[in-house]
């Protein structure tokens, strides 16, 4: 499909416009998916929607996100029915005395869970929700806090799903020697701007010295003015995370919610920073200890456990819908085209601010951070290896633009995991965050500049 040329963009267009207009992303992600379809088969778009589908459900990367985020759900749904989490809570909020003081909280446990950025989202979320409303923070605010630490961190710690991840792929396309993977990707941490700008930028934003900017300030004016922390429209949403509460009589342990994220931390860390095996082991032996010391009854732990994977189905559904078009822009081309349009530009200096520039567009227009990195990877080592470029600051700018995708777009992974622990849309979610993004992405290309004529 590469004769579509600018028009590969149309189904991405219309994602966009449709979301903006009916704030909805899974109606806005099937109809782009549609279009582009209708593009490419014409009449028979059905069939090669199903096609898609199936191919998408049947990617050992979805099944992975599927299981990982479900049973992530079941494992939060124990804490909470347990009490963990309100006790957790308790001890946190015997630190906090001020708004900011519970954003810089929630900020610092971020920098905690560095092991996955699913892991992060969800748990962080869930667990400052309740302290964070004390002091009328919305949910949005919250949602930016937790969303900007997640991937961030993920990405600058290399001993973590996204290291293992990328590392693995510098091997397979020859950028790293065997066995050297990850000691190339850990020399590129310094050149990944924007994941450090990013983490770093929070606290700024806490302490007031960045305002509050545009829908995040109107955000901030109602959760302040009327209590309404959880944003309209997201009352859903709230319901779910709500669905799930303290069993009348348990005895709230903080132990209970601290011991099983060591053990998930620990346990991803120990079988290869798997996090699906370190999820099985941890939500195993949570369940297995809940029965045995009766905090919870047997059908009451398994109830629990199925509502909790429950509580993830919309957001799961977004990600289906998202790599469905991720599907449809593939055979589009339209990540190809964008660094094709990019290469009259090229030159060793500016490699690295383009590829950033360009690759945080295509991540950003198809929600996908690890998916771009595997196309594209091999078509920026070529072009850094044509024009003599430093392949550690490009690999660094990649994995910048990577960091974006998953931080801005409304249908990314992060975003829609971060929007369902915090309590708000996704579209909220990012409408509010987006102005933060296009700072660190600012000074990122600056930065980028900078080292390449210095």
């Amino acid at each position: 499909m590469d004769e579509l040329g600018a028009l590969s963009l149309l189904p991405t267009l219309v994602v966009f416009a449709l979301a903006i207009f009916t704030q909805r992303p899974i109606e806005s992600l099937i109809a782009g998916s549609i279009v582009g379809l209708l593009m490419i088969h014409g009449r028979g778009f059905v069939g090669g929607f199903a096609e898609a589908s199936l191919r998408v459900m049947t990617n050992s990367e979805v099944a992975w996100i599927i299981l990982v985020c479900g049973f992530m759900g079941s494992l939060i749904g124990l804490l909470i029915r347990t009490g963990a989490t309100a006790a957790f809570t308790t001890q946190v909020s015997a630190w906090v005395r001020s708004k900011k003081s519970a954003l810089m909280a929630t900020w610092c446990l971020g920098l905690v869970m560095f092991v996955d950025d699913y892991l992060n989202s969800l748990a962080v979320g869930s667990a400052m929700r309740n302290l964070t409303d004390k002091y009328k923070i919305s949910r949005e605010k919250l949602a930016y806090v937790v969303d900007s630490t997640a991937a961030p961190v993920s990405v600058i710690v290399p001993f973590s799903t996204w290291g293992v991840f990328f590392a693995g792929l510098l091997v397979s396309n020859g950028i790293a020697a065997e066995g050297e993977g990850l000691t190339t990707y850990i020399g590129a941490i310094p050149y990944m701007l924007y994941a450090w700008i990013a983490v770093l930028l929070v606290p700024v934003v806490i302490s007031g010295a960045i305002p509050s900017l545009g829908p995040m300030r109107h955000a901030e004016h109602r959760a302040q003015t009327t209590g309404e922390t959880v944003p309209p429209g997201a009352a859903h949403i709230e319901q779910a995370n709500q669905a799930i509460q303290i069993r009348t009589g348990v005895r709230p342990r903080i132990s209970m919610f601290v011991v099983p994220m060591i053990i998930l931390i620990l346990s991803t860390l120990y079988f290869d920073k798997d996090f699906l095996i370190g999820i099985y082991i941890t939500l195993g032996g949570t369940a297995i200890y809940v029965v045995a010391t009766r905090l919870l009854g047997l059908h009451d732990t398994f109830d629990t456990v199925i509502d909790g994977f429950k509580t993830m189905i919309e957001p799961l559904g977004v990600l289906v819908a998202a790599f469905i078009l991720k599907d449809v822009n593939d055979m589009l081309g339209l990540a190809p085209y964008i660094v094709t349009t990019m290469q009259p530009f090229l030159t060793a200096e500016l490699l690295p601010a383009i590829v950033f520039v360009s690759m945080a567009l295509v991540s950003f227009m198809t929600g996908s951070n690890w998916g771009v990195f595997v196309i594209v990877l091999p078509i920026v080592t070529a072009l850094s290896n044509n024009l003599g470029a430093d392949i550690t600051l490009v690999i660094g700018a990649t994995l910048s633009a990577s960091t974006f995708g998953s931080h801005a777009c409304f249908y990314s992974d992060a975003t829609v995991l971060t929007a369902q622990a915090t309590g708000c849309t996704p579209f909220q979610h990012a409408i509010t965050q987006i102005p933060y993004a296009l700072i660190a992405a600012l000074i990122t290309v600056m930065g980028y500049l900078v080292i390449a004529y210095i």
